[in-house]
C-alpha cells in the first residue's frame, strides 16, 4: 500500500463560490454556509472520491486569498466549530481533507499590515513584508511602498526569509492540524514561495503528522524542483492539463503522448516515480466543458484524468458537465453557486462515477508504470501496469467509431471490459476493439508477467 495521497481521487471546492457568499467580507455576523456543504460528502464519496481540496478558507476581504485572519474560517462561510465539523463528517466517510494555504501574501487588513500603515518605521512588523520603503508611495497612498504580488496591491507580499514571519506561519500550520485535523495543504502561489521556507514545512510538518501531504501551484518550470523527497510532495501539472484539451481540439493525441513520454515514460521520464497533481479545470481555468469544441470529448478526456500517471481531481459542478469561462479579471464564472439537490446525474457524471471506482479497485492506475501501446492523431492506447496486473486504455477523439488493434503487455490469462466484466478479444497477441465515437475503453488485464518485464521488474511499482 502506498500512501493515501498517491491513491486519491480528488474533489476540488472553492466554497465562497459554491456557497453564493458575497464578494466583500463587510458584515459583522457570522453566516453559517459552510453546513451546506456537509451533504457534498456523501455525493464526493458516490463518486468514488477520497479526499477533499476545499479552500480558501481563512478569514478574508473578497476573493479569500486577501488573508486578514489565518486562524478564523471567513465568516462569510461560517466559524471554526463549523469546519471542525466538516472535517469530522468528511473523515467519517473515508475522505481525507486538505485546505489552501496563502503563505506569499496578506490581505492589507492582516493586523500586521495595520500595525505599518499606523506606526510606520516604529512598527515591530516591518521586516515581515517585502520591498518596504518609506521614500515612496503605493497606488493607496499609505505614505510607504511594498511588494505586491503580480502588482495586485491588495496582496502583500511576506517576506519569507524573515524568522518571525515563518514562526508566525508555522504556528498557524500547528493550529490547524491540531484544531481541525486536516490532512494536508495546497500551497497558493507554491512558484513564488522560498524553498528553504518550504522545506522547513516539510520537515515540521512531517514530524507534526506522519502522512501530512504538501502539494504547490506551480504552473511553469521543472515541477521536480518542487517535487521531491525535501520540499512538496506534488504539484500542479499544469503542461498535463493544456494537452488534455488541446489534444483533443485539435484531434492531436501526440500532444498527450509527447507530454506523458516526456514526464513519466519508464525509460527516462523527468518526473518518473513523483505523483503530480492532474485536473482538467479548476477554480483560475475556464471549465472544460467550455475548453473544448466538441462536447463528446468529455469522455475520452475524464478517462484520461483517471487513468494516466497522477492524482486526479475533480473541480465542483465539472462532473456535471456546467460551464464557465473567464471574463477580463471576473473570475466568478468558474466559481458559481451550486444547490446539490438542484443537480441532476448525466452521463458524464455515471462515467466519472465508474471511474473513480475503477481507480480506487486497480493499484496500477496510482503505481503501476505507463507503457504506450499504439498511438495516432485520433487514436491512443497505453498501459498501467503492476505486476502480473494491468489495466489498458484507448481513447477516440475522431468524431466517428474507431477499430483499435492494442499489443498486449502482458501474456493474458483473462482480458474483460473493465467496467462491464465483458471478455475483449484478443488476437495474436493483440486486443481487438471498437472504440465509440468520442469514446473510450478500459480493459482490465490478469496475467503472467512478459518475458520483458521479468526480472526486477516483477512485482515493482513503478510510476
Amino acid at each position: 500500500m502506498g500512501k493515501w495521497y498517491d491513491e486519491a481521487v480528488f474533489y476540488h471546492m472553492y466554497p465562497l463560490g459554491m456557497t453564493g457568499a458575497p464578494k466583500v467580507n463587510d458584515a459583522e455576523e457570522t453566516q453559517h454556509r459552510l453546513r451546506e456543504l456537509f451533504p457534498w460528502i456523501a455525493h464526493m464519496k458516490g463518486l468514488g472520491v477520497t479526499a477533499v481540496y476545499i479552500g480558501p478558507l481563512f478569514e478574508s476581504t473578497t476573493h479569500g486569498y486577501d488573508t486578514r485572519d489565518y486562524k478564523l474560517v471567513d465568516r462569510r462561510l461560517g466559524d471554526n466549530d463549523d469546519f471542525r465539523e466538516f472535517v469530522r463528517l468528511a473523515h467519517a466517510s473515508g475522505i481525507r481533507v486538505v485546505v489552501d494555504g496563502v503563505f506569499n501574501h496578506t490581505g492589507r487588513e492582516f493586523f500586521a499590515f495595520r500595525d505599518i500603515q499606523k506606526n510606520r518605521e516604529r512598527s515591530p512588523y516591518c521586516s515581515w513584508y517585502k520591498g518596504l520603503r518609506f521614500d515612496w508611495n503605493d497606488p493607496y497612498n499609505d505614505g510607504f511602498w511594498y511588494e505586491a504580488w503580480r502588482n495586485c496591491y491588495e496582496l502583500v507580499n511576506l517576506n519569507l526569509w524573515d524568522q518571525g514571519v515563518k514562526d508566525y506561519l508555522f504556528d498557524v500550520i500547528r493550529f490547524w492540524v491540531k484544531e481541525f485535523d486536516i490532512d494536508g495543504i495546497r500551497l497558493d502561489c507554491a512558484d513564488c514561495l522560498d524553498f528553504g521556507f518550504m522545506q522547513e514545512m516539510r520537515r515540521m510538518t512531517g514530524e507534526l503528522k506522519g502522512d501530512f501531504w504538501l502539494m504547490g501551484e506551480v504552473i511553469h518550470g521543472d515541477y521536480s524542483r518542487w517535487a521531491n523527497d525535501e520540499t512538496l510532495h506534488s504539484v500542479t501539472n499544469y503542461e498535463l492539463h493544456k494537452g488534455l484539451y488541446s489534444g483533443h481540439n485539435d484531434h492531436n493525441y501526440f500532444e498527450i503522448a509527447h507530454t506523458i513520454r516526456r514526464e513519466f515514460d519508464e525509460n527516462g521520464g523527468i518526473y518518473r516515480g513523483r505523483h503530480l497533481y492532474s485536473f482538467v479545470d479548476n477554480h483560475d481555468v475556464d471549465r472544460i466543458a467550455s475548453k473544448l469544441r466538441e462536447k463528446r470529448h468529455l469522455d475520452p478526456v475524464y478517462t484520461l484524468l483517471f487513468t494516466l500517471p497522477g492524482i486526479p481531481s475533480i473541480y465542483y459542478g465539472s462532473e456535471w458537465g456546467i460551464e464557465g469561462k473567464k471574463e477580463g479579471p471576473n473570475d466568478d464564472p468558474m466559481r458559481p453557486c451550486i444547490h446539490l439537490e438542484e443537480m441532476k446525474d448525466t452521463e458524464l457524471t455515471e462515467h466519472i462515477r465508474r471511474l473513480g471506482k475503477l481507480h480506487r479497485e486497480n493499484p496500477e492506475l496510482s503505481g503501476g508504470r505507463y507503457k504506450e501501446l499504439a498511438l495516432t492523431n485520433r487514436q491512443y492506447a497505453f498501459g498501467r501496469i503492476l505486476g502480473d496486473q494491468a489495466v489498458i486504455v484507448a481513447v477516440n477523439n475522431d468524431e466517428n467509431p474507431a477499430h483499435v488493434s492494442i499489443p498486449l503487455p502482458l501474456e493474458a490469462r483473462s482480458c474483460a471490459d473493465a467496467f462491464t466484466g465483458e471478455p475483449i478479444a484478443v488476437s495474436d497477441g493483440k486486443i481487438q476493439a471498437e472504440l465509440a465515437a468520442c469514446g473510450s475503453l478500459c480493459v482490465k488485464i490478469n496475467g503472467a508477467v512478459a518475458d520483458e518485464d521479468t526480472g526486477s521488474r516483477r512485482g515493482e511499482q513503478i510510476l
